[in-house]
């Protein structure tokens, strides 16, 4: 096993060497890791020798050479996911409140990801910042994997010159956005799995088992009743158009697509979604969830208003809610409250409206935008889990129907052929 000479930054930001046994550089740096310690330059020591490695980007060498020399396929076709962001933001504000330069951190960091792809974008993150860039404008140009949200908090940290308090704040917000969306998503599994298993289950019996069964009745010559000939029709169509049925259903879903793409689709998928039983008071609180959350983060960060809002309006997902948001920035413009044109729209919650407004007044806004969220995240969570309580019966009850629907189609000619023998 080689052995590796090794610099580093420990947790304190402490500059340390030392020799260690390892696999290879990333066994080394995931060794290292463990004892909290962010490797800045290795070298493999062969025979009393010293081999020396290709400088990493930490180390003030190019970061090209670091590419040439980790490149691979998985760098190409990885993604680089939103937990993978918050961490990053986190262990960089810990080296920043640390005093470690924003460069030498960067490097560090870079150094320190599994992710391929994370890797070289650090890198070149790095070496701009290096060059002179400011860390707000070179994150922009990786828009997909830092938003116009992080990148214009980065902008008033550095502007402010509390980058390391802002970042931190920044992955505390990353890490409840996170928290909500899987609270959401996990819940509405267990539904959408029974879901795709019933249909499955009832494709099954309609294609394979009814069509064995009904020919009994169609050789025997006699009318049957209308809820069998029904069922013979179903299964008819799903066996002999299945084909049809597929490309008929992928063909609706991209005119659909399409269609909701456009602005006035948008808009009423959007309305309609607000409406919805059950569904729409959910997508409201997540809406109102995300805009006090996100609001207090950059409001606190020390981002303008009228720029936050602008920001604010794009987390929404939501075109009906965003319109409002707009006449919001509009009329804070014109020199008017908040909470006034919220209140007017009718689609922010009263109690939300009434908290902003106490807020303004009190001088507290970021404070109480940070309860509204809380209080509507919980508020979130107890609603998903009243409709995963009513959606798991529904399901359960529509299959039972389905099944007695062509369990009774079936019986009702034998029981009829029964009757007329006797």
């Amino acid at each position: 096993m080689p052995v590796y000479a090794w610099k580093g930054l420990n947790a304190t930001g402490k500059a340390v060497t030392g020799t260690r046994d390892a696999d290879g550089p990333k066994g080394l740096r995931q060794v290292l890791r463990k004892d909290g310690i962010f490797i800045t330059e290795h070298r493999e020591v062969l025979g009393g020798a010293v081999k020396a490695a290709p400088k990493s980007a930490a180390a003030g060498g190019e970061p090209v050479s670091v590419l040439k020399r980790d490149i691979d396929f998985r760098g190409l076709v990885e993604r680089v996911r939103p937990q993978e962001v918050s961490v990053f933001t986190r262990q960089l504000a810990t080296l920043l409140k640390a005093g470690i330069p924003l460069a030498e951190a960067l490097g560090a960091l870079a150094d320190q990801v599994d992710n391929k792809k994370f890797q070289m974008i650090l890198a070149e993150v790095r070496q701009k910042v290096n060059e002179g860039s400011s860390l707000a404008d070179t994150l922009a140009q990786h828009g997909k994997i830092f938003p116009e949200l992080y990148t214009n908090m980065v902008r008033s940290g550095e502007a402010a010159g509390n980058l390391d308090a802002v970042l931190m704040r920044l992955a505390d917000f990353l890490d409840a956005q996170h928290a909500l969306r899987s609270k959401v998503s996990g819940a509405l599994t267990y539904p959408i799995i029974m879901m795709v298993l019933g249909s499955i289950v009832m494709g099954i019996l309609m294609v394979v088992v009814v069509p064995k069964i009904t020919s009994v009745f169609e050789d025997l010559g006699k009318s049957l009743p209308w809820n069998t000939e029904v069922l013979i029709f179903i299964a008819d169509l799903l066996g002999s158009w299945w084909w049809a049925l597929i490309a008929l259903g992928g063909l609706g879903f991209w005119i659909l697509r399409r269609w909701t793409r456009k602005a006035k689709g948008r808009a009423f998928v959007d309305r309609l979604k607000l409406r919805l039983w059950l569904v729409g008071p959910l997508v409201r609180y997540v809406a109102v969830a995300r805009f006090a959350r996100t609001l207090a983060t950059m409001l606190a960060s020390g981002v303008p208003v009228l720029t936050a809002l602008e920001i604010v309006k794009k987390v929404l997902n939501n075109t009906v809610l965003e319109r409002v948001v707009e006449e919001a920035r509009d009329a804070i413009r014109e020199g008017e409250s908040i909470a006034a044109p919220l209140k007017r729209s009718g689609q922010f919650p009263s109690m939300m409206v009434h908290m902003v407004a106490v807020g303004e007044r009190s001088g507290q806004l970021e404070a109480m935008l940070e309860n509204v969220a809380a209080a509507y995240e919980r508020d979130v969570e107890s609603k998903v889990a009243r409709l995963t309580t009513m959606l798991s019966p529904l399901i359960i009850v529509g299959m039972a129907v389905g099944v007695v629907f062509i369990v009774f189609s079936i019986l009702q000619p034998i029981l009829d052929m029964q009757n007329f023998v006797s």
